[in-house]
């Protein structure tokens, strides 16, 4: 009767290590989300984009390499959503707050205490409604992401750092406009895509391939001009997912009626 007991704390010793590395992922973006308020504090603000921007990367990485190791857990959950309401969330609100916010006085403060609420409020609305739902519903979020949140506040300041610094824009409208407009879209239900489950043909591996080379290799160049292309296409995206997810809505709608009615015949 011994044995058993044994290899049952052998496989939890395992799964514990498996836990570590992308606990340890989330903690690495958690320190480079509060570096970026450093630097805004430091006046750099470039630096202070490119530290999200490396806090994105790594809040994408932790989640896929949890699953990739069957590493997930609750503590690991509630540890992503608590980093992203850091990195994307107070980290964002202060280095606007820094940049341009603090010259608006109390408005300023108050516009960055509704957008970390709202997004402290998205995660907690998605922790308890994941996993929820039809699979088709896994292409969607509902609202905006708290990172692409926290990249949308910031375009202002990304539009400035860029080549496109020849337009001019009113911070003193434009980034409250940004602020109020992306606290919205963050505890709204409005579709937007997830890119969770695309299907990439292998003809076409080729051409992804040398997209994501060159893309990476222009970011490098021209980090601020392409984060600004980036995110211009993100909001174009809008209107598509939204038609998208209403035609998928009413086809999964259409196919449980069609299915209700042959279960009566069959009654």
């Amino acid at each position: 009767m011994e044995q058993p007991k044994n290899n049952l704390k052998v496989i939890s010793e395992k799964k514990n290590v498996r836990m570590i590395l992308p606990n340890m992922l989330t903690l690495i973006g958690v320190c480079i989300g509060l570096t970026s308020i450093r630097f805004a504090l430091s006046g750099e603000f470039h630096l202070a984009i490119i530290a999200i921007i490396f806090a994105a990367l790594f809040d994408w990485l932790d989640g896929r390499i949890a699953r990739l190791i069957k590493g997930t857990s609750e503590v690991g959950k509630e540890l992503d959503s608590l980093a992203d309401v850091i990195s994307f969330g107070v980290a964002p609100a202060f280095i606007m707050y820094f940049w341009t916010l603090s010259s608006l006085g109390r408005l300023g403060w108050l516009l960055c205490l509704i957008y970390v609420i709202c997004v402290a409020l998205r995660l907690a609305r998605f922790n308890v409604h994941s996993n929820q739902g039809p699979s088709w519903k896994d292409n969607f979020f509902e609202g905006v992401p708290s990172p692409a949140g926290g990249i949308l506040v910031l375009t202002p300041l990304i539009v400035s750092l860029s080549n496109f610094d020849f337009i001019k824009l009113n911070n003193n409208i434009t980034v409250p406009a940004f602020f109020i407009i992306t606290s919205l879209l963050l505890i709204s239900k409005f579709p937007t895509y997830s890119f969770k489950k695309i299907v990439i043909q292998r003809k076409t591996t080729i051409f992804l391939l040398f997209g994501i080379i060159l893309s990476f290799g222009l970011l490098l160049v021209y980090p601020f001009t392409v984060i600004s292309v980036s995110t211009i296409i993100y909001v174009f995206l809008f209107p598509f997912s939204f038609f998208h997810f209403q035609k998928l809505q009413k086809q999964n709608k259409d196919k449980n009626h069609t299915e209700d009615d042959d279960f009566e015949d069959v009654l």
